[in-house]
């Protein structure tokens, strides 16, 4: 049976600078419990926002980008664990903050950590590198994934990918009603950029959009140093969803947690009934090509 509500929590996730790994656990408990205390049955964390445990390992391994990245990859198995437990413990799903993760080549990718209440993980890796992140040696990854869950079929697209329309339009022609928009910019400017790509992305699909970004500054690293974002939960604005197409909002780089219930029942009547029909009508631009084979469907549901 497909699931016709869902409220979601998206964090305003300030990079923090902890000393310590007890110190960086007790961070991201108090955050999960906040945000489960809300009544969200799903909370949605940041990109690159594993990257402040970094400061775990001292200056000299945190100031420098390359030891960095090899030292907060070595800690993913320790902290997608630790987002598990805190996962059944709350009853909820956590997106956990995307980091680098080490493949077998030796190359790091960018990738963000679904996981559920039963145990269950599914991985989405960054496919398309910004500048930034070609000059740091980051890879792009290398499939595109729906997940299967309890609260409905979800993607995400990690910050640059949702500004790449055929991404997300392949994920919602496989099926996802949902996709999540982990973010990471340094300025204004680039915050607005992905707030513009998660409602667009919202209007041409006619789905819903929840993008959460880093917040604040954190000097101490080369990676995250800068971070300017707001949270937000994006649909198409049609008078029978919403006349904004904007759910809910947060305050920009304000730490914290917002909040919107997605009505899933009325976004599918929406997509055969609704003023206008940009999801069914994609075919009809030229070159347009049926996407759903190009992605992987993951069941997180058992």
């Amino acid at each position: 049976m497909e699931r016709e509500r869902l409220k979601l929590a998206a964090a305003q996730y300030p990079i923090g600078e902890p000393a310590t790994m007890a110190e960086w656990r007790e961070k991201v408990a108090q955050w999960v419990a906040r945000g489960a205390e809300t009544g969200a049955e799903l909370l949605v964390f940041p990109e690159y926002g594993a990257i402040e445990v970094a400061a775990t390992f001292g200056s000299a391994i945190a100031s420098d980008l390359q030891q960095t990245l090899s030292a907060v990859a070595g800690l993913a198995d320790e902290m997608d664990a630790y987002y598990a437990e805190l996962a059944q413990r709350h009853d909820v799903h956590i997106l956990a903050p995307s980091g680098p993760v080490r493949r077998a080549d030796g190359r790091f990718v960018n990738a963000a950590r679904l996981l559920t209440p039963s145990g269950r993980m599914g991985t989405q890796e960054k496919l398309i590198m910004t500048p930034f992140e070609r000059a740091w040696g980051i890879a792009p990854g290398e499939r595109l994934r729906v997940f299967d869950t309890a609260l409905g079929r979800i993607g995400v697209a990690i910050c640059y990918d949702s500004e790449f329309p055929l991404l997300v339009r392949a994920q919602a022609e496989a099926g996802a009603d949902l996709v999540l928009v982990p973010s990471c910019t340094e300025f204004v400017s680039g915050h607005y950029r992905v707030r513009t790509a998660a409602r667009a992305r919202a209007l041409e699909n006619q789905i819903a959009t929840a993008q959460s970004p880093t917040v604040g500054d954190a000097l101490w690293s080369p990676a995250v140093d800068r971070n300017a974002g707001a949270a937000g939960v994006y649909v198409p604005s049609e008078a029978n969803l919403s006349m904004t197409g904007i759910l809910a909002e947060g305050q920009l780089n304000e730490p914290g947690w917002i909040t919107a219930e997605i009505d899933f029942l009325a976004l599918r009547e929406l997509r055969s009934g609704g003023e206008m029909r940009n999801a069914a009508d994609w075919p009809l631009q030229p070159g347009a090509q049926p996407l759903a084979q190009e992605v992987e469907v993951i069941d997180l549901k058992s």
